[in-house]
């Protein structure tokens, strides 16, 4: 076990806020839905690669969202790539807002019939959930990827550059093709 330093004062939230904020993430939305098929969602630039073989990724939901009991009950969810010119649904879904899934197109995708971005994302990929861990105020969610999905070309549905988008220093940029 590491001790801390004598004399340093903990690492606040602010500051561990600022120091995250500082490295820009791809922005992703992740979705899901209840047994009635109403649809759930959040922002989320904490998504990671986690094994090649089985495919599992992860995702980190907090604790306090709507969204998280939802995923858990129905065990299923999916991970929406935004591109550049999804900034629309990553602004919806990282509000704590009702109606977040008015304000944009959404389908159900073809594996597990859950909420796809398609108009905003340039990625897709429809996951079980394989394990939930906690971790502080947010939960590890660990998904086996089922069914994935890319753009055919960089070309968004509105003919713009279907480039990812990133989030960092509190800003949106799209990643320069």
């Amino acid at each position: 076990m590491v001790s801390p330093l004598a004399g340093t004062a903990p690492v606040t939230p602010d500051a561990f806020r600022a120091v995250m904020g500082a490295h820009p993430g791809g922005v992703s939305v992740v979705t899901s839905a209840d047994g009635s098929g109403q649809p759930y969602g959040f922002a989320c630039t904490a998504v990671c690669s986690v094994s090649l073989d089985p495919p599992l990724l992860l995702v980190c939901a907090a604790n306090t969202g709507s969204t998280l009991p939802v995923l858990a009950a129905r065990g299923a969810f999916v991970v929406n790539f935004l591109h550049g010119t999804g900034r629309r649904a990553a602004e919806a879904f990282a509000s704590r807002t009702a109606g977040r899934f008015s304000k944009v197109p959404w389908e159900p995708a073809p594996a597990t019939g859950l909420p796809a971005l398609r108009e905003d994302s340039h990625a897709l990929a429809e996951c079980r959930v394989e394990r939930l861990v906690p971790a502080g105020d947010h939960t590890i969610v660990i998904g086996e990827v089922l069914r994935t999905e890319t753009a055919n070309d960089t070309t968004a549905s509105d003919g713009s550059t279907a480039a990812p988008l990133l989030y960092g220093m509190r800003r949106y940029v799209t990643w320069p093709l």
